[in-house]
C-alpha cells in the first residue's frame, strides 16, 4: 500500500515552496546586479532611461519597450494555453505573498491554523497573535514594496533617497501606498482578489482547449457527476464509487471552491486539492482522483498533448519578437543628437562670411565619460564654433550652440537657397563605436 510520500503526485506543494523560495531570491537579488554598470530590467523615470538585458536605452530608444510588452503578454497567453493557470499558482506575487503570510506566518510560526489542511475554518480569538502576524508581514510588504520599486528606481539610488526622506517625498508617498496597498491585500482581500478583481480570471477560460493542462476531478472514478445545468450530482453510466467523501480537497482549497464540481473561474491551480487527495487515496493504494492533466489525456489515457498548433504558433510569434527584439538593441546608439535651427535664416558678417546658428542638444548614453565633437561633410562650411571638444559624463546631456560659417561666392546666387549637409559627431576617444549622423541644412542669401 503506498502512502504519501511514495505517490509522485503529493509533492506538488514542496515543489512549488522551492520554486516560490527561486523566485523570490531572484527578484531580491536581479536588482542588484549590474555588468557594465547597467541592469538586467530597469524602467527609470528619474533618470529617463530603460536597462534591458544589462544595456542602457534613452528614452528616445524606447522603441524596444513594445517588443518587451509583447513577449511578455505572449509568453502569459502562451503558459496559458499550456498550462492553465500555472501563473497563478506558481509565480503570480498575489499567491506568493498568501502562502508566506497564512502557511508560514499564521501556521508555522504562530500556530494560528491548528489544521493547515482546512483552510475553510476562521480564526478564533488569540487577538495578539493575529496582531503580532499583521506586523510581522507588514515588515515583510515594506521589503516586497521596495522589490518592486527597484525595477523603477535603482537600489544605489534607492537607498540614497531613503537616507534623504524629507527632499524626496513623492517617491516616499508612493512607498507607502505599494505596502498599505500590499497589507490590505494579502490580510484582508486574500483570495478574494483572485476570485472577484483579478481580470486574468476572465480571461484565461477562452485560451484553454481539450489538452490545457487544468486540475481534473475524475469523475467516472469519483462515482458521481455535477451537473452545472440543474446544479445536483448525478451518477454516471458505470459508476466505481471510489471517492470516500472525505471532502479534504474541498476543505483545502483557498479559494473556497468544490473541485468536484468541474472547471470553475476560482481555481488559481495551487494543486493543493491533489495533494490532499493524494493522501487520502495513497493510503487506500489508489491514485488520487484529482490530477494535474489535460481532459484528453485524462479521458483517452494518453501522455499530455503539449506540442500542438496552437503551443506551436505560440512559440513562433515570440521566437519571432523575440529575435527582432535582439536585433532592434544591437542598433542602439551610444550617443544622442538633436539640431535645432535658430530662429534667424543667417547672418552676414563683417568679413563677407555668411553665418548659420544651430543649437546641438548631445546626450552620452553610455556607461563612461567621451568627449565629442562633430565633422562636416562640405568643406565650403567651417566650425567657427565650438573649439573645444564636448566632455559629457555618463548619461548626461548639453545644449551647445553651434555656428557654421561660410564665404558668401562659395555658393550659387539664386535666393535663400539651403544646402543639405550632414553632420557626423562622434567620442574623440571611441569614434569607431560612438559615431553618429545626422542632416540639417545650411541657408545663404540671394544676390
Amino acid at each position: 500500500m503506498s502512502n504519501l510520500t511514495d505517490n509522485p503526485q503529493s509533492n506538488y506543494a514542496k515543489k512549488r515552496y522551492i520554486f516560490y523560495s527561486i523566485l523570490t531570491c531572484i527578484a531580491l537579488i536581479l536588482p542588484f546586479i549590474r555588468i557594465g554598470g547597467n541592469h538586467f530590467f530597469l524602467l527609470s523615470f528619474d533618470k529617463k532611461q530603460l536597462h534591458l538585458l544589462f544595456n542602457s536605452f534613452d528614452t528616445q530608444e524606447l522603441y524596444l519597450m513594445p517588443f518587451v510588452l509583447i513577449i511578455f503578454f505572449l509568453t502569459i497567453f502562451f503558459l496559458t494555453t499550456l498550462g492553465g493557470r500555472v501563473w497563478c499558482g506558481w509565480s503570480c506575487p498575489q499567491t506568493i505573498f498568501r502562502v508566506i503570510y497564512r502557511d508560514l506566518i499564521q501556521t508555522k510560526i504562530l500556530k494560528l491554523h491548528k489544521n493547515i489542511n482546512n483552510k475553510q475554518k476562521p480564526i478564533d480569538g488569540q487577538n495578539f497573535k493575529k496582531f503580532l502576524g499583521v506586523a510581522i508581514w507588514s515588515v515583510l510588504a515594506c521589503l516586497a514594496a521596495a522589490n518592486f520599486l527597484w525595477f523603477f528606481v535603482p537600489p544605489e539610488d534607492f537607498i540614497s533617497y531613503v537616507k534623504n526622506s524629507g527632499e524626496h517625498k513623492f517617491l516616499m508617498g508612493i512607498w507607502f501606498f505599494i505596502t498599505a496597498f500590499i497589507i490590505f491585500d494579502v490580510v484582508w482581500l486574500a483570495e478574494k482578489f483572485c476570485v472577484y478583481i483579478c481580470p486574468y480570471a476572465r480571461i484565461q477560460s477562452v485560451m484553454f482547449d481539450d489538452d490545457t493542462i487544468q486540475v481534473i476531478y475524475d469523475e467516472r472514478r469519483g462515482g458521481k457527476i455535477y451537473d452545472k445545468n440543474i446544479k445536483l450530482w448525478k451518477k454516471p453510466p458505470e459508476p466505481e464509487n471510489e471517492c470516500t467523501g472525505c471532502e479534504a480537497c474541498v476543505k483545502i482549497c483557498p479559494t473556497h471552491i468544490d473541485i468536484r464540481k468541474g472547471m470553475q473561474l476560482d481555481c488559481i491551480n495551487c494543486l493543493e486539492c491533489v495533494d490532499a487527495c493524494s493522501k487520502v487515496m495513497g493510503k487506500l493504494g489508489k491514485k488520487t482522483l484529482i490530477d494535474w492533466t489535460s481532459d484528453n489525456s485524462l479521458k483517452s489515457g494518453k501522455k499530455v498533448n503539449y506540442f500542438r498548433f496552437r503551443t506551436i504558433a505560440y512559440i513562433v510569434v515570440i521566437g519571432i519578437a523575440a529575435v527582432i527584439l535582439a536585433f532592434m538593441s544591437t542598433k542602439k546608439e551610444y550617443m544622442l543628437l538633436n539640431i535645432n535651427r535658430t530662429s534667424e535664416l543667417y547672418k552676414i558678417t563683417k568679413s563677407n562670411r555668411v553665418e548659420n546658428a544651430y543649437t546641438f542638444l548631445f546626450q552620452n548614453t553610455d556607461n563612461k565619460e567621451h568627449a565629442y565633437y562633430f565633422d562636416i561633410n562640405n568643406t565650403n562650411i567651417k566650425i567657427d564654433r565650438p573649439k573645444d571638444e564636448i566632455v559629457l559624463k555618463a548619461g548626461a546631456k548639453k545644449k551647445v550652440v553651434v555656428v557654421l560659417s561660410s564665404n558668401i561666392i562659395n555658393f550659387d546666387k539664386s535666393g535663400n537657397k539651403p544646402v543639405s549637409i550632414n553632420i557626423n559627431a562622434y567620442a574623440k576617444d571611441d569614434k569607431k563605436r560612438v559615431n553618429i549622423n545626422r542632416e540639417t541644412i545650411f541657408v545663404y542669401p540671394d544676390k
